[in-house]
């Protein structure tokens, strides 16, 4: 995995905090040669109280904490009308754990410990299947986020990993920052299977990373990876 960018962040808080120091320190010199300022009365106007109620809390709605700290898999988009779930899923209850997640990269082990420092969390997974041909999985990962960003750094992670394939469209996602969708124009070929394209998108908002793939027989449009993108994390 490309390294990760908590330190860069540290040096440039240091490299700020080493300006303010470097500017009062200029400022007492510029005070030294100057004439002493008389000081103001130590009698001063009372200041009005400001009058109104309290803003009231945000609602369960309004609140973004409230629907991330509760059931993930109800912010996960729901199967579309006629779509069948994958197969794939099995009898799962739509989480993955820390091993599942693991297995689908081509390191598990190294993936394992790399996740463990990252502060994994949860992971929820969803996935239909249409016409026969179609595939569409989704999944939300959730990291602690007590010493880094870690759900910014997994979704660049996974956009240097898109980018790198050849053949690839990619477009940023609307409303998103960062976020980012791929299609891949060239499908993946294996004697006896008849050829796989994919698109993907990911993005991220606060300690949630947004993965979305498409696989199909046929080729993929930028419409169809870019709706899913944008719908999903329209729910975050």
């Amino acid at each position: 995995m490309p390294g990760r960018r908590g330190r860069t962040a540290l040096l440039i808080v240091g490299a700020a905090l080493l300006g303010v120091v470097a500017g009062t320190c200029t400022g007492y010199l510029i005070q030294a040669d100057r004439s002493p300022t008389a000081l103001p009365p130590l009698s001063q106007p009372k200041l009005a109280q400001a009058t109104g109620k309290a803003p009231e809390p945000l609602s369960a709605a309004q609140d973004r904490q409230v629907k991330t700290e509760g059931d993930l898999r109800k912010l996960l988009l729901k199967k579309p009308g006629g779509a069948k779930t994958a197969a794939w899923l099995g009898g799962g209850d739509g989480w993955m754990d820390l091993t599942e997640y693991a297995e689908d990269f081509e390191k598990p082990g190294t993936m394992f410990g790399n996740l463990v420092r990252d502060e994994f969390r949860r992971a929820a997974v969803t996935g239909w299947e249409t016409d026969g041909r179609q595939t569409v999985e989704i999944r939300l990962v959730q990291f602690r986020q007590q010493e880094s960003l870690e759900a910014a750094d997994s979704s660049d992670n996974s956009q240097y990993w898109a980018e790198r394939k050849s053949g690839t469209d990619s477009w940023s996602v609307p409303g998103t920052g960062s976020g980012m969708a791929y299609v891949h124009n060239r499908p993946d070929t294996k004697a006896g299977y008849v050829p796989l394209y994919s698109a993907e998108a990911h993005a991220y908002r606060g300690d949630i990373a947004m993965e979305v793939w498409i696989y199909d027989t046929k080729p993929i449009t930028k419409a169809r990876i870019m709706d899913l993108a944008e719908r999903q994390m329209e729910r975050l």
